[in-house]
């Protein structure tokens, strides 16, 4: 006996985009008001933004943008390779593009732990020398390049990176010499931690780039972006350091009886152990403190280095550009953002790798 069973479809209100709509925005009277009041907001300020970023907008070099209402994109497009590279000479911009493209690719190539062996420690180690070789120059028949003229987001990027590579094995080694039984040791990184912890990053930039030289012999000076250099990575370290000791207090004791009884000295117990465990745990805070130091870097400005901040300013004097420093900042907003996500999103990343379901 064949029976014929009719398929009812659910009315069509409660699927699709119409039912996610009514499910998510106006499934209640309170849903709803919040949806209308956002939406609004939206309304009157998204569109106008994209009226004015966009469509009213100047894009062409040199433009007269005295003549819209809409954004100046002309102050990017005329300015980008005072704004980028700042007083860097403009006929062999090819060399610090090169060695950008070098970092980058050597950072994304990172990304990847199956690619985390030996040949990309030697690659990182060629790839950091012909960077050098390109942005200082003199040898090779390539044309000498003073480092003061280093500006814009080559400096940006060599604070940044060199400076958070740094910080964070000097943070662990603070970390772990602060929970050490050694007196003077312990007393040593305690002082150091709360000392560059109580004071803020400009105080150290200021000594770095003031104090400091008051006390080297007459004749000898140090060159102001190793300074700085320097104070960002005592800065940061400082911090990381209390991010990781937060890790190794949250390790069970009985990994560290499990290690003795396996006859692991101390270091073996560290590095094999405790270390690898205790530094998955405090990724998030770990990267929370590097992407703000990477932030910080912007404050060299202040102490007169030509970062990818101080170039932007220095464009900006120009009178044919005053009143269009919204554009401007916008950009270089734009930069720092993709940088930060870069770094938040490879986070998530190795979180979701390292996780163990522990």
């Amino acid at each position: 006996m064949e029976t014929n069973i009719e398929i009812v479809k659910p009315p069509i209100t409660n699927v699709g985009v119409i039912g996610w709509i009514r499910e998510n925005l106006f499934s209640s009277p309170l849903n709803t008001v919040l949806t209308i009041i956002i939406a609004s907001i939206l309304w009157f300020s998204v569109i106008p933004f994209l009226q004015w970023a966009l469509i009213d907008s100047y894009w062409l070099p040199d433009s007269n943008c005295k003549e819209t209402n809409g954004a100046c994109w002309s102050i990017i497009t005329s300015n980008y390779k005072v704004i980028l590279f700042g007083f860097y000479p403009q006929n062999i911009l090819w060399r610090p593009i090169t060695a950008i493209i070098m970092l980058v690719s050597l950072l994304i190539i990172s990304r990847n732990r199956n690619w985390w062996n030996a040949y990309l420690g030697y690659s990182w180690l060629a790839g950091l020398i012909i960077m050098g070789v390109l942005l200082k120059g003199g040898i090779l028949g390539l044309e000498a390049v003073d480092i003061e003229k280093w500006g814009g987001i080559i400096l940006t990027l060599l604070l940044s990176v060199f400076g958070l590579t740094a910080a964070y094995p000097l943070g662990i080694l603070l970390a772990l010499g602060r929970q050490s039984e050694m007196p003077v040791i312990k007393t040593f990184c305690v002082f150091y931690i709360e000392l560059i912890r109580g004071v803020p990053l400009i105080s150290l930039l200021f000594m770095s780039s003031v104090v400091f030289p008051l006390f080297l012999p007459e004749g000898m000076s140090i060159n102001a972006i190793l300074r700085a250099q320097v104070a960002i990575i005592m800065f940061t370290a400082a911090y990381i350091a209390e991010v990781v000791r937060g890790g190794l207090q949250g390790m069970n004791k009985g990994q560290f009886e499990a290690a003795d009884s396996l006859g692991l000295n101390y270091t073996q117990t560290m590095r094999l152990i405790i270390l690898p465990q205790a530094l998955k745990i405090v990724i998030p805070p770990s990267v929370s403190i590097l992407i703000s130091a990477f932030k910080d870097t912007s404050l060299v400005v202040i102490i007169g280095l030509y970062d990818l901040l101080k170039t932007t300013q220095s464009t900006l004097s120009d009178p044919k550009w005053m009143g269009f420093s919204a554009e401007a900042y916008i950009f270089i907003a734009l930069i720092y953002f993709i940088c930060c996500f870069f770094m938040s999103n490879y986070s998530r990343k190795l979180e979701k790798e390292l996780d163990t379901g522990l």
